[in-house]
């Protein structure tokens, strides 16, 4: 028996991500861009996508806390609870990294940020990863962030490995990001 078609696209962009591509996909707001974290390529072809300097760093997205528990360990309890109300869900937080990402994806930060999505694309392509994915905006720097597959093509064409179907969520706008430790607002 032939799994749903929707599992057989995101065994597609598993593939893709495996091979060290750049794949775009919807996300609770705006149409993102992912790539395996640990494969240093991945990542520089979809810095250079976006035009994006290495040193702003990227967020790390999650199906599940489980997945992400590597940057949990040094939190206290009060700031665990304070993750798992917010997830899964739209809230991206800066958490402390101790070295535990590679400079690709925090940057010139001590922190690395980190969601684990409600969107039901993307929980599902993490679960089929087995782990966090780079996730940005699908625009280039300075741009509007993409809602629309349309605009995902026409700032990226044939530079993209894949386009997981599907619509972004009811969101309106990207993610907010807030640091763990201080509680500030980066964005609201």
């Amino acid at each position: 028996m032939r799994p749903p078609f929707g599992c057989l696209r995101v065994d597609a962009a598993v593939r893709a991500l495996s091979a060290g591509g750049v794949i775009a996909c919807p996300t609770e707001a705006v149409w993102g861009l992912s790539c395996d974290p640990n494969n240093v390529d991945a990542v520089a072809h979809l810095l250079g996508l976006k035009r994006r300097p290495v040193a702003k760093g990227l967020i790390l997205v999650a199906a599940t806390e489980d997945q992400i528990a590597f940057l949990l360990a040094g939190l206290t309890v009060q700031q665990r609870a304070t993750l798992t109300r917010s997830w899964p869900g739209p809230a991206t937080w800066l958490l402390p990294h101790m070295d535990q990402v590679p400079r690709w994806i925090c940057g010139e930060h001590d922190t690395v940020a980190v969601r684990v999505s409600g969107h039901p694309i993307v929980s599902a392509l993490c679960s089929a990863w087995g782990g966090p994915l780079v996730s940005t905006s699908a625009n280039r720097a300075g741009a509007r962030p993409a809602r629309e597959v349309f605009q995902v093509r026409r700032y990226f064409g044939d530079g993209l490995d894949y386009l997981l179907p599907g619509t972004v969520g009811s969101a309106g706008r990207p993610t907010s990001i807030q640091d763990i430790a201080s509680g500030q607002i980066v964005r609201a």
